[in-house]
């Protein structure tokens, strides 16, 4: 459940306000809304911050052997100007660089003419012999008219090189167009080398220097993390709210949230402190209301996954973490799919939380939520009897019992290799049935049924808390655009003989009726959608969007084909399984092949369970936080509750 939060404002002495504030921080309750304060001292821990991160990438980059022993310590005093320092060597670094690249490409500009000496042309030029550079293609250099008095430096097979003296101040007239003048270097090309290994010594000086300095790391990062604390404190103590006149009554004010439990205990720790509070329920407006989710142990399992994907509902929506938890435990199972991945994995997740136990550690929250999906996918592997994609007829009989015939592979195929059929009890026909691949299909498209009526439950469940009675209406159509949609699929998907479209199984006009389910749940949605007090309003609305409604309908569709994406992967992992078994089984009876036989099945079945993995990722997470949320109305717009307090 979303825990009820109160809006609280304190009000206190202005004088007193950083004190107050450690007090605060010590209390630990209220959630902050969002300051931005200015100031020198605050600006001052913005610039360390920033450099001890930077410092901190730059000295990481740097491989050190591993040391015993203490990690190597400095004060913060210290710390601040060994940060400032290799900050500004970073700049010239980079300076430097690209100095070197300028002078470099300046060389190789002259690579071809050798030593350029800009004093020499400058004393020639005053002795009365002035020269310029000249480059022209190979065949066009006879052609230079014979007036113009050149001397040639060198040429290879495609540029010739050479100077005209005494050419005067511009270009001479009758030189070929062809020709191009070539500017002087900046400076003479031997300066220029020197530059560059001055350039480069202070580089391997500052390079020298990150080495002497880069044990410092774990001590940087120490300053920083404290100084995320200091930066929150400041920001809030010069930010905050108060008067100005410069008496020593001036007040000062912060308003925040406090959830609704704690709230007599926060009220007592400000009598204590001598601070003026004032609460109030959150209004519909206050969109930075934040999110405290408070569930049992059980479904708290989910929060690391949420945590990770940093999803956070708002605090006017649901909280949906036991359905997540549920649907995304079935979804793992059957997009992991393997029994014997799911042993696997439960055994390496036993082991860990025992030696972390053993260590004295905290158990992370994330193995709980391991070990939970792995044993689902024990029990979805036993009940399809797949078990390292071994083919059911090897497998020992009594592991193949613990399988559910509908959809178990051991019971697949027909002696023969034809497709096994199960019979349903409306068709007479002996040839007409449901394959196992039918029967998980159908399987897919009931959890779609399930988890999306579930949405919209919860949503009209809302709607009649909020008095919105006729809104019911709408979520109900919606419900029933579903029901009738569901038949739909399986009679366009999974076997239209089956679940004939528009027919009769005995008497019961089953296709009619669900068509008919789909028109009048469209017409209900239509009218009571958008329903705020006023059917034409809601009406009016519905004709404004138009198109986005009569999508909706395909919408429905496609929201439940796409849980078929759980029997296809799952599909898909068991052919990897399947194939790698396949590869491997030729040369596992041979003794010299046989190590390289157990590399292979370790390889394939170890890459098969990372796609696995990245598959539960893309699909197990999308069906919740997108078609499960889209139905139920949520956006994750929320804040998580972070309430201002030490750290430490």
């Amino acid at each position: 459940m979303i825990e009820p939060m109160k809006k609280v404002s304190i009000v206190l002495l202005n004088k007193e306000k950083e004190e107050a504030l450690k007090a605060l921080r010590k209390i630990g309750l209220v959630h902050l809304e969002k300051i931005e304060g200015a100031g020198e001292k605050l600006t001052a821990f913005k610039e360390y911050s920033n450099n001890a991160m930077l410092s901190e990438s730059i000295l990481g980059e740097i491989k050190l052997p591993k040391q015993k022993g203490k990690t190597a310590e400095l004060s913060n005093e210290k710390i601040v100007e060994l940060c400032s320092e290799i900050v500004q060597k970073s700049e010239r670094k980079k300076q430097l660089m690209e100095e070197i690249s300028a002078d470099t490409t300046e060389l190789d500009r002259f690579a071809l003419w050798g030593s350029v000496s800009n004093e020499d042309l400058e004393f020639l030029k005053e002795k009365g012999i002035a020269l310029k550079m000249y480059e022209i293609n190979a065949e066009k250099y006879n052609l230079v008219d014979p007036d113009i008095q050149t001397i040639l430096v060198n040429n290879d097979k495609k540029t010739v090189r050479f100077l005209i003296v005494n050419g005067g101040e511009g270009r001479p007239e009758k030189l070929l167009p062809e020709a191009f003048e070539v500017p002087n270097p900046r400076i003479s090309t031997s300066l220029l080398e020197e530059e560059i290994r001055k350039d480069e010594k202070e580089l391997d000086e500052i390079q020298k220097f990150y080495l002497e300095n880069a044990k410092y790391v774990p001590a940087i990062a120490a300053f920083r993390k404290g100084l995320e604390s200091d930066i929150e404190f400041e920001n809030i103590n010069c930010g905050m709210g108060c008067e100005k006149s410069g008496t020593e009554n001036d007040l000062a004010w912060l308003s925040g949230y406090v959830p609704a439990a704690d709230l007599e205990d926060f009220k007592r720790c400000c009598s204590a402190n001598g601070w003026a509070i004032a609460y109030a329920d959150p209004e519909d407006e206050d969109v930075e209301v934040p999110t405290k989710l408070k569930n049992n142990k059980f479904v708290s399992l989910i929060y690391p996954l949420t945590d990770f994907l940093g999803t956070v509902p708002g605090y006017h929506e649901f909280d949906i973490s036991g359905w997540f938890l549920l649907f995304f435990t079935i979804f793992f199972a059957m997009i992991f799919g393997d029994g014997g991945y799911g042993l696997l994995v439960a055994a390496v997740i036993l082991f860990l939380m025992l030696k972390t136990k053993l260590s004295g550690k905290k158990v992370p929250a994330a193995f709980g939520l391991f070990l939970l999906v792995s044993l689902a996918t024990v029990v979805w592997g036993a009940v399809t009897c797949t078990w390292f994609g071994i083919s059911p007829d090897k497998l020992p009989d009594w592991l193949t019992g613990l399988s559910i015939p509908y959809i178990s592979g051991a019971y697949a195929k027909n002696p023969d290799g034809s497709a096994f059929i199960w019979n349903v009890p409306w068709i007479s026909d002996p040839d007409i049935g449901l394959t196992k691949d039918q029967n998980l299909q159908i399987f897919c498209f009931s959890l779609a049924l399930i988890q999306l009526c579930v949405a919209h439950i919860k949503a009209g469940v809302r709607n009649i808390k909020d008095k919105k009675g006729l809104k019911v209406l709408g979520d109900l159509g919606s419900l029933l655009q579903l029901v009738g949609m569901f038949w739909v699929v399986l009679a366009m998907v999974v076997n239209g003989q089956v679940f004939p479209m528009l027919g009769y199984i005995g008497n019961v006009p089953v296709g009619y009726i669900e068509v008919s389910l789909i028109a009048v749940g469209f017409a209900m949605s239509f009218v009571f959608a958008n329903y705020e007090g006023s059917i034409g309003a809601s009406i009016l609305e519905s004709c404004k969007n138009i198109i986005s409604v009569l999508l909706g309908v395909v919408n429905v569709f496609s929201d439940i084909v796409s849980y078929i994406r759980l029997w296809a992967v799952g599909l898909a992992g068991a052919a990897i399984s399947e194939t790698v078994n396949t590869l491997a089984s030729p040369i596992l009876g041979h003794a010299i092949l046989f190590i390289a036989a157990i590399v292979l099945l370790v390889f394939g079945h170890g890459l098969n369970m990372i796609l696995n993995v990245l598959s539960v990722i893309v699909h197990g997470v999308r069906l919740n936080t997108l078609e499960f949320c889209t139905h139920v109305g949520m956006s994750w717009s929320g804040v998580k509750y972070q309430p201002f307090a030490d750290n430490e």
